[in-house]
Order: structure tokens, then C-alpha cells, then sequence
């Protein structure tokens, strides 16, 4: 094997490998298994329902639990796009830049960055005017949608980064593991 082939079977000299593999697995998770896509389920989670609880305090006689459930759960949200967020940085550092994929991550990052932001400053928002038990205020609920709205967008280009680029995602022979009749999966090691 020539030093080159060498370089290249590793992963540090192909650029598609190299943004498959963890830049720390401890703290990103191990090759072929993210962290980052497990931990955005929590802030998702989190802001839609809020924006059910937004809505259906417009429903129900006494929404006071409602008001205060979607601000607690806007709160949830924030503190996981922020662990999710500390994750992305370090998958989003094996892409090498000036690619597709690094443009696409950037754009990716500054839309959760702002959604995260707009979504502190709701929170913020309701926690200093919550005294009365009414529903959520027509200002605060279409924030909140606008939110999901651009958190929608960014998670289509999160999709696009590992689907379509394959960033974090094991490379086709590590794949094709799970599709030879009668072989065992091996580790999530790059080389098995």
C-alpha cells in the first residue's frame, strides 16, 4: 500500500472520509453514530409542543397551564439546542472547507443559532410579563412559529449534510456490513 492509498484509506487525505469521521468520538460520538442528530430531538420536541401548548391556551377556559407549560418547555429547548449545538461545532470541524458540505453546515449552524436566540428571547419575553393565566399572546405564538418554520428549513439542510453529503455517516463498506446474509456486524470502528 503506497503512503498515498495509506492517507486515503484512513481518512485524513479524502475530504468525504474525513468528514465521516469523529473529530473527538468521545464527545461527538464514535464513527458512524452521532450524537449531535440524537441530541436536536430534544429542543424539536420541546418547541413543537410548545407551539401545541401556545395554541391550545387559545382553546381551553383556564390556559394558564398551558402559557406556563409552553414557557418551561421553550426552556427545555434552549438548553438542549445548546448541548446539540456544542456537538454540531465538533462535526461540523471534520468538513473541510470550501466544499458544498461546509457552506451547507454554516448556513445550517446560523439558522439554529437564530432560532436558539429568537426562542431565549421568547422565553425571556413570557417569564417577565407571566402574572395573569391567560393565553399565549398572539406576538409570542407567531415567534414561536416563525421559529419552527426556520428550524424546519435548517433541519432539511441537517438532512441534506447526512444524506445527500454523508457527513458522520459510515462509508459504504462499513455499510454494507448490514446487508451480507450470514455476517455479524462488527465495532464502529472505520476499519472493523
Amino acid at each position: 500500500m503506497t503512503d498515498e492509498s495509506a492517507t486515503r484509506a484512513n481518512g485524513t487525505g479524502d475530504p468525504q472520509m474525513q468528514a465521516k469521521r469523529p473529530v473527538s468520538a468521545s464527545l461527538a460520538g464514535p464513527y458512524g453514530h452521532p450524537f449531535h442528530p440524537i441530541l436536536v430531538t430534544v429542543p424539536i420536541g420541546a418547541w413543537v409542543t410548545s407551539l401545541v401548548f401556545d395554541i391550545a391556551s387559545h382553546v381551553v377556559d383556564r390556559p394558564g397551564f398551558l402559557t406556563q407549560g409552553s414557557e418551561w418547555l421553550i426552556a427545555v429547548g434552549v438548553i438542549g439546542a445548546l448541548l446539540a449545538a456544542t456537538v454540531g461545532f465538533l462535526d461540523m470541524f471534520a468538513i473541510p472547507t470550501r466544499t458544498p458540505a461546509f457552506r451547507t453546515a454554516l448556513v445550517h449552524m446560523t439558522l439554529n443559532l437564530l432560532v436558539t436566540a429568537a426562542y431565549a428571547i421568547n422565553f425571556l419575553w413570557r417569564y417577565s410579563t407571566y402574572a395573569d393565566g391567560g393565553s399565549v399572546g398572539v406576538g409570542r405564538l407567531v415567534l414561536s412559529a416563525v421559529s419552527l418554520a426556520v428550524l424546519g428549513v435548517s433541519g432539511f439542510l441537517g438532512g441534506k449534510l447526512a444524506y445527500r453529503y454523508g457527513v458522520r455517516v459510515a462509508d459504504e463498506n462499513t455499510q454494507a456490513e448490514g446487508y451480507t446474509p450470514g455476517t455479524r456486524a462488527r465495532d464502529a470502528s472505520p476499519t472493523g
